[in-house]
């Protein structure tokens, strides 16, 4: 079920909503794990019963692991590696093993059954859920949660079940337990959510129009491919940070506050900030899980370049089973290691180019990201260069660029804070205040009316995200 459906949002989610609103305090957490449940079953009722076993394995880790991390250190360490081993494992042959036969395949020539092994959505999110519960516990830096509604409501919850952002236990181990419910996080969550979806539909959607266009077109030129790749820039950005949004939403309206996933990635002056404010959820997973349990920087440069390669290698392979997304994780490890000990102190320096050279190089990464294999990348990012005999322009260039250019320029203003600064700058004026709170709920309304008539139309799309 997607959040951007008219059965989410209008039969779903206000049941739901009433269910927990009526619901005693003690019995709301069992509400959310049971309607996260029925969420996440609607399309794949199989895999529930892989997320239900997937959270009992760490369930009973983690009781194991707290009881005897300090009489029986070595037992405490085999239930760690034995909640760890259960969870890369279903990951690893969900989502790998295609990817894996494929290329033993292509490797040695010899002929083996495809396993055709299908993806179940959200299994990336929830199984580093699982894995950063584990390894917290084993750290002692949050006790096991005795009681299995609660850890199940916090794994399988649906707001961010799917698509993040990564929730860690010990962000809100004590909300479990002990969280408010205000009519100001109630207006805070509808406002998240209902930009978020309008994000979703009313950007992202349209812009990933120009983005199937071209992949489907026979007139390309060298001014079109640049189209599309600004376009996917904007598209993927609108897509994943509406997901988030929402996500934080809804999660205000349950009495949740989750991290922010996102803080306007493409004003960044530099590859190492930009990954500062994109996905920040997973960088922090990737940083504390796994760089520096490695020694971070805390070593020799030689060994800091190994750590940074692994984590960025991983990074890629992490968003897909698929040669581009590992290539895609090494580019970004090449240019943080150039800027960690090079090019950093030179971008400092500069008030424009530096903003312009993290704009190409993260646009020539998603043109990498979003192609179907690394031949159709090289012909792509050739393309943006005239290489392989594409004119300079075409008509296709002219027609998409003169029919998406007010929302193509709606989307590059939205990806910068400017409505925001300017928002709170004439809430500071007493008279302006007023008028915003009283045009707010009217604007909201007005975008909830007109994405609803965008899905009713059926113009909607999955989330880029739900395949990771």
């Amino acid at each position: 079920m997607l959040f951007s459906s008219i059965p989410f949002l209008y039969y779903f989610l206000p049941c739901v909503l009433l269910l927990y609103a009526i619901a005693p305090k003690r019995l709301k957490n069992t509400v959310l794990m049971l309607t996260s449940l029925v969420f996440y079953g609607w399309g794949e009722p199989k895999y529930v019963i892989l997320m239900v076993a997937t959270i009992a394995i760490g369930y009973v880790t983690g009781l194991l692991i707290e009881k005897w991390i300090d009489t029986k250190p070595r037992l405490a360490k085999l239930m760690l590696i034995v909640s760890v081993a259960f969870c890369l494992g279903f990951l690893g042959y969900f989502k790998y093993a295609n990817f894996f036969v494929e290329n033993f395949v292509a490797l040695t020539g010899l002929s083996v059954k495809a396993l055709n092994v299908a993806l179940p959505i959200g299994i990336s999110f929830y199984t580093f859920q699982i894995l950063s519960y584990s390894v917290d516990v084993y750290r002692k830096d949050v006790p096991a949660q005795k009681n299995p509604v609660n850890l199940a409501a916090y794994i399988a919850m649906f707001p961010q079940l799917i698509a993040g952002p990564i929730v860690r236990y010990s962000d809100i181990a004590e909300q479990l337990v002990n969280r408010t419910h205000t009519w100001d996080k109630t207006a805070a969550g509808i406002r998240r959510f209902i930009l978020g979806l309008a994000k979703k539909v009313l950007l992202a959607n349209i812009l990933g129009e120009v983005c199937d266009a071209f992949k489907a077109s026979d007139d390309k030129s060298v001014l079109f491919f640049w189209l599309y790749a600004v376009c996917y820039m904007l598209h993927v950005y609108f897509d994943f940070s509406g997901y988030s949004d929402m996500a934080i939403g809804l999660g205000h309206l349950f009495g949740f506050r989750f991290v922010e996933n996102f803080n306007y990635p493409y004003i960044a002056a530099s590859v190492t900030e930009f990954w500062r404010r994109w996905h920040i959820s997973l960088g922090s997973w990737f940083r504390d899980y796994v760089y520096i349990p490695l020694g971070g920087n805390r070593v020799g440069k030689l060994r800091h370049c190994f750590n940074i390669f692994v984590v960025w290698m991983l990074t890629g392979f992490w968003h897909g089973a698929d040669w581009t997304f590992i290539v895609w994780g090494i580019y970004f490890a090449i240019l943080l290691m150039i800027e960690k000990f090079f090019l950093l102190k030179y971008l400092k320096k500069t008030k424009i180019v530096n903003h312009i050279y993290v704009l190409l190089f993260v646009l020539f990464s998603f043109v990498i990201f979003n192609a179907s294999d690394m031949g159709e990348a090289v012909q792509y990012l050739g393309g943006l260069f005239g290489i392989g005999g594409y004119p300079l322009v075409s008509e296709s260039f002219f027609w998409y660029l003169r029919n998406y250019l007010p929302i193509l320029l709606v989307g590059c203003v939205g990806a910068t804070p400017a409505i925001k600064t300017a928002c709170n700058k004439l809430h500071e004026n007493k008279t302006a205040d007023r008028v915003l709170n009283v045009m707010e709920p009217l604007v909201l309304i007005a975008l909830l009316l007109t994405v609803t008539a965008f899905l009713v139309d059926g113009s909607y799309n999955p989330f880029l995200y739900f395949r990771f």
